[in-house]
């Protein structure tokens, strides 16, 4: 890539600017994915921006669906479209205008073969009135339509020859290409190739509600299609917004990747044990313990604002639990009582949920690794000395790195004389009816009296 093409931000991006779109537009869309884009280049993390959007915009369902769909896209695809952009104009365009470029791209041509969303000259013409209505944008309106149309004459050729760029043929960086390799290699064009497509739409059932049966046959007569794919999940067959989940309001069921489900089983809670969450937020492995005994939990989180999601699931599920804001690595908020069970899903890279968080590829470094799984290597010696005689501890990451996940948890059992019981080890996200999950590592560990 051009040297004027690297990532060279301006401080100052009118992303909260209100353009005088219709709302169900596909140019409203455009432009609200296109600010997000760029605020996940800044360093913001998509489902943040994407909220900031929707709420100055008042944007109503309709258009919010649309505005995460183009985004979502276009974080799988980001650099193929700036590899494509770089070939087409002489110079880097603004941020804005290339984050516009890389909205419309994916809707043009997806990388994953499936169908376009949009006949081409639609997104075309969307984006050149997403482009005139906005300042970052305007003076570079008729470059817009000249690129993108430019794309449709020559789009095989263009195609072909960025695709020699291993970056823009798979849609990461570099150096997350070269990790995967050398963790899997094997399994990396297959586990780059997952990473990029959507996920599927997996649910748990709270058996204190209802059962897998009873619920599978709920969603038949709503005409919704699924199937049972583990003790208490089932798998949609097409997503479908939560609001239209039947009792999901209600409490019936939650929403849960189908590997995150087999967190709580493994904890192995009875009744009236004294467990820790730590790191609990958004909390959905919390309500799950809680589903499956009655026991006296406390979730710990560093971030109050995130608790506040875990009581959000608590109430819906009219579950209760303590919230306890404060680092997992320090030790001032304990009471000194020991906990029975111990769930450590520890601060990572989370390059296990890439294709459910696209962002994360794009907002993580090579040196983030390192620093974070020092961190969890002090949460996990301070959490040890909380365990009871005879507890049992549940290391949990969402990463695909042997540095922060296998490497780390025999790193754990040497330091702290730890038994280390049967437990699932590194799951990958294959794809395929089988290995539809995301890549969690599990690791368990119990403390000898």
């Amino acid at each position: 890539m051009r040297e004027s093409h690297h990532r060279d931000l301006k401080p100052r991006v009118q992303t909260d600017f209100k353009a005088e779109l219709k709302q169900d537009s596909l140019a409203f869309a455009l432009l609200g994915a296109a600010s997000a884009t760029v605020q996940v280049q800044q360093g913001m993390a998509l489902p943040q921006a994407l909220a900031g959007i929707f709420a100055n915009n008042n944007a109503t369902p309709q258009a919010r669906g649309a505005i995460q769909d183009i985004a979502y896209r276009a974080m799988r695809q980001l650099a193929l479209s700036e590899r494509l952009v770089s070939f087409m104009a002489e110079k880097a365009p603004d941020p804005m205008v290339a984050a516009l470029l890389s909205a419309a791209l994916p809707l043009i041509v997806p990388a994953d073969g499936s169908p376009a969303p949009y006949e081409a000259f639609t997104v075309v013409d969307q984006a050149v009135t997403a482009a005139g209505s906005h300042p970052d944008t305007a003076r570079a309106k008729n470059m817009v339509n000249a690129l993108l149309r430019r794309f449709l004459r020559e789009k095989d050729d263009l195609l072909e020859e960025a695709l020699e760029h291993p970056e823009a043929r798979y849609n990461y960086p570099q150096w997350w290409i070269d990790a995967v390799i050398t963790a899997y290699p094997k399994q990396w064009e297959q586990l780059l190739a997952a990473g990029n497509e959507a996920p599927p739409l997996t649910l748990r059932v709270n058996v204190r509600r209802t059962s897998v049966q009873d619920y599978l046959a709920r969603l038949a007569q709503e005409g919704i299609e699924a199937q049972q794919i583990g003790p208490s999940a089932i798998r949609l067959a097409k997503p479908v917004p939560v609001q239209q989940i039947p009792g999901f309001a209600e409490g019936d069921v939650s929403v849960q990747d189908a590997g995150a489900q087999l967190a709580a089983p493994l904890l192995d809670v009875q009744d009236g044990m004294r467990v820790l969450d730590a790191c609990a937020a958004p909390g959905g492995k919390t309500c799950h313990v809680l589903e499956l005994a009655d026991v006296d939990l406390t979730a710990l989180d560093a971030d109050p604002k995130r608790l506040q999601r875990v009581q959000e699931n608590l109430d819906r599920l009219q579950l209760q639990a303590k919230l306890q804001p404060a680092e997992a690595q320090t030790d001032a908020w304990w009471d000194g009582q020991p906990f029975d069970r111990i769930l450590a899903d520890v601060p990572c890279t989370a390059s296990g949920i890439v294709r459910r968080h696209p962002d994360i590829r794009w907002l993580r470094r090579k040196s983030d690794t390192r620093q974070l799984a020092t961190l969890s290597s002090q949460i996990l010696d301070n959490l040890w000395k909380m365990l009871a005689p005879g507890g049992k501890l549940l290391f949990v990451t969402c990463s695909l790195w042997p540095q922060e996940s296998e490497a780390q948890a025999a790193a754990f059992a040497v330091r702290n004389r730890a038994t280390r019981l049967d437990a699932p080890g590194q799951l990958l996200p294959l794809g395929g009816a089988e290995q539809d999950h995301d890549g969690l590592f599990y690791a368990l560990f119990r403390k000898d009296a």
